[in-house]
């Protein structure tokens, strides 16, 4: 990792925060951090390969992104935001759905992406995005936590061994890619954040 790294995290290392900053202007940054991650992740929700009853998008490489680059507080905040957001019947899962999809079959990977970011970001704010081994391992017990909290809800509808064949069988070469795609993203912007500092 270049030695320009003074933050623990990417956008802390982006827009930091300072002694002198104002308790509004810090309030201002988390929220402006927050919706604009939400904002990610519901955009990559409408990438889809229709699938059923899970369908196949890019939302689990944002939910680590996000988390890795906000770490522990702010991930799981924003992506606890996000689903507030599809709670209040903004279409923001994947097919435009809402308030619905957070008690139907996928809910559990939803409720999983708060979990799986703020994981992610607390591995990372200790180091472990400064390796790829480590990197690969935060997002993919991320990814894990995901498939975890989706198959534990998703049983319910269709039993346990449906549900590892419906709901995780099918996504792990589309989980293997994204979270490759994610440990070769996350070392490029740290690059580019140095080389803007300089």
């Amino acid at each position: 990792m270049s030695s320009v790294q003074t933050s623990s995290t990417l956008i802390g290392a982006i827009w930091a925060t300072d002694e002198g900053m104002s308790p509004a202007a810090r309030l201002f940054r988390l929220v402006v951090l927050a919706f604009a991650g939400s904002l990610l992740v519901a955009a990559s929700a409408q990438i889809t390969v229709p699938l059923w009853p899970v369908p196949m998008t890019l939302q689990t490489f944002a939910v680590v992104l996000v988390g890795a680059a906000y770490g522990w507080r702010l991930g799981g905040a924003t992506l606890a935001l996000y689903l507030a957001e599809g709670a209040i019947g903004l279409p923001v899962f994947a097919g435009g759905a809402s308030l619905l999809a957070l008690t139907g079959p996928t809910a559990g990977y939803l409720y999983g992406f708060v979990a799986a970011a703020a994981l992610v970001g607390w591995l990372t704010a200790r180091g472990w995005d400064q390796s790829i081994v480590k990197s690969a391992l935060a997002m993919s017990l991320g990814t894990a936590l995901i498939f975890a909290g989706g198959l534990s809800w998703l049983s319910t509808f269709t039993g346990f061994e449906k549900a590892v064949e419906v709901g995780m069988i099918p996504f792990l070469p589309g989980a293997v890619l994204k979270i490759a795609l994610a440990v070769a993203v996350l070392p490029l912007a740290w690059k580019l954040v140095g080389k803007f500092r300089r």
